[in-house]
């Protein structure tokens, strides 16, 4: 019985040994730019060992039941062989995947990597195969290596102290089998982390103002478990409020009604076409001076913040003017998207022949499901290029040849007499792995910007010259920021700050709307300048409107939200329950707005 109580206790050391080593590797991979010192590794260890302590006994349970199954049978070692092959394996494949995508999202591995994990191109598109096969190699050796110091520990080491004795007296056999059983709860206790009404979360590693040194402590494998198996049942987390606080402390954030708006357009009913821009970040004015330009010649939103993080977020915050969520993307859950409202649905209704553009696999991220559900009539996505152009980027079609495509088909598509006709395109170019034709900066994350840029100048000097032009109003506007840097999410307005401006024929003349807003609130706005009710988008605000009493914006990611008003910005983080940056005097009633929002659009969501 002594050794298989040492097994367990040296295999439950190993795996807490293993999270250590990984939170060590973890920091010497991105530390760089994060102001680390070497204290600051003792202290993650310190301070994340709770949460390795207690997510290491989610991995005792099968070596428990196996012991005490010995008790009374034989069970061949090939057995416990199999299962520590079966966790280093994806031990390894979460350290090393945790430790590659942080340089890239910032924030720790969950499960909303799986959505890529389904579309294997959309990987190997932003990325070389030489990243890819490194990490694959990386994988290999952290699995062998985790697997022999499990053999070693549970076959070896316990060896070299105890010889293993098998129980013949059948009340000795009892005496071991009640005292496995006394084990289980001790373990369930452990695993929930007390016996305290609050129970094991990422939150309680939380200990530095440095963002950085707080994921560093968060155990990846805990946070992916925890995140994909909290679906829409993770959005109770966010009932904060009894109804009539969060009634008060919503009042003036969310309004459907468009009165005495400012008038823009020379048309009410003009031709649309709604650009999205791949990663866009006002953080890249500086090489994309078309863009500036342009803003002075239509009606440039100069304070509009990106709802999210991610394009499949970011669309649908655009298109159908919803909010984004910290830990859900709505674009996949098709039960959900479907009901949304839209502008192209509302359009169409109107009688506007819609159709969509995209240069990439339209059906990753589910996005033909959410365009089709949507409203959007017709799709034309890579599929529909020939296999020269497809092959002229990782993402897809590389955006000079969508842009040209848009542009034919804006100029010579017949337009029946009273019909009007609405376009959205996505761009994709301006994404890793940076690949365009171009080559005007040594940064080639800047290039690609640049590139986009002069893509998007052209597109709009050769429409000028058209007779489309008259009637035609350009919505241009991204689906989010990135990290590039000094830009990070340590500077949020930086990062979030996103381009929308409208340009073309049907503008009236230049303006700069300086009002704080979302790319959530374009449906909201547009279709307040067209006349048209807008009732059905909840959650978009026409900001030229009277009723926009109260200009905010909100941005989301792993469980943090962003909300900047005219008095500052906080950004709060619900697993360690604090600000974690913020300026300003008001905070503390900004994160009271900030959770009646989310609470407020989460039951919406759950309704739907």
């Amino acid at each position: 019985m002594k050794v298989k109580l040492l097994r367990l206790l040296f295999v439950y050391i190993a795996t807490v040994l293993v999270f250590i080593a990984a939170k060590v590797v973890f920091m010497l991979f991105n530390a760089a730019g994060h102001n680390v010192s070497l204290t600051d590794y003792f202290d993650i260890i310190r301070h994340g060992l709770s949460l390795d302590l207690s997510t290491a006994l989610y991995f005792l349970v099968v070596p428990l039941l196996v012991s005490m199954a010995q008790v009374w049978v034989r069970v061949p070692p090939v057995v416990m062989k199999v299962y520590y092959g079966i966790i280093s394996c994806a031990f390894a494949l979460a350290f090393v995947a945790d430790s590659s995508l942080y340089q890239f999202w910032e924030f720790k591995l969950d499960a909303s990597c799986l959505q890529y994990l389904q579309q294997p191109e959309g990987i190997t598109a932003s990325v070389s195969v030489g990243y890819i096969l490194l990490r694959v190699a990386a994988t290999a050796v952290v699995a062998v290596l985790i697997y022999k110091l499990y053999v070693w520990v549970a076959f070896v080491a316990v060896a070299k102290i105890s010889k293993d004795e098998s129980l013949r007296d059948r009340s000795a056999k009892f005496r071991a089998t009640i005292l496995h059983v006394l084990l289980m709860p001790m373990m369930v206790i452990g695993i929930r982390g007390g016996l305290s009404e609050s129970t094991t979360n990422v939150g309680q590693v939380y200990y530095s103002q440095n963002p950085f040194l707080n994921h560093a402590a968060i155990n990846p494998v805990f946070n992916f478990l925890y995140s994909l198996f909290h679906g829409l049942d993770d959005l109770e987390q966010y009932a904060f409020f009894s109804e009539p606080e969060r009634q008060q402390l919503v009042a003036g954030v969310f309004t459907t009604v468009s009165a005495d708006a400012d008038t823009l357009l020379a048309t009410t009913r003009p031709d649309v076409v709604i650009i999205l821009l791949e990663s866009a970040g006002e953080q890249f004015g500086d090489v994309m001076p078309r863009l500036q330009q342009l803003k002075k010649e239509g009606v440039n939103f100069s304070q509009c913040f990106a709802n999210s993080w991610r394009t499949d977020r970011g669309t649908v915050c655009a298109l159908s003017g919803y909010p984004s969520f910290p830990t859900l993307s709505v674009m996949k859950m098709p039960e959900k998207s479907r009901r949304l409202p839209g502008i192209a649905r509302t359009l169409t209704a109107r009688g506007y022949e819609s159709s969509y553009l995209y240069g990439g696999d339209i059906n990753f991220t589910n996005m033909r499901s959410y365009l089709v559900s949507n409203g959007w009539q017709r799709l034309t996505s890579m599929d529909d290029f020939t296999s020269s152009e497809r092959s002229s980027a990782k993402w897809g079609v590389r955006d000079d040849i969508t842009f040209n495509h848009l542009y034919r088909d804006i100029t010579s598509s017949p337009q029946p007499a009273g019909t009007r006709r609405l376009w959205g395109f996505s761009t994709l170019s301006s994404h890793e792995p940076w690949d365009v034709p171009a080559k005007k900066h040594s940064d080639e994350v800047l290039n690609a910007f640049a590139y986009l840029d002069d893509c998007l100048g052209d597109f709009i000097d050769r429409l000028r010259q058209t007779p489309q032009w008259e009637n035609l109003l350009i919505v241009i506007t991204a689906d989010h920021g990135i990290n590039h840097g000094s830009v990070n999410q340590g500077t949020p307005l930086q990062k979030n700050h996103i381009p929308m401006l409208w340009v073309g024929g049907a503008v009236k003349e230049p303006r700069n709307v300086d009002v704080i807003c979302n790319q959530s609130d374009l449906c909201a706005t547009l279709l307040g300048q067209m006349q048209l009710p807008h009732n059905d988008f909840l959650f978009s605000r026409d900001v030229l409107s009277t009723t926009y009493v109260y200009p905010t914006a909100f941005h989301n990611y792993s469980n943090v939200q962003l909300m900047v008003d005219s008095t500052g910005y906080t950004l709060y983080d619900f697993d360690a329950k604090r600000i974690v940056l913020g300026q300003g005097d008001n905070s503390e009633r900004m994160v009271s707005v900030s959770k009646a929002v989310l609470q407020t659009t989460a039951s919406h969501l759950k309704s739907l």
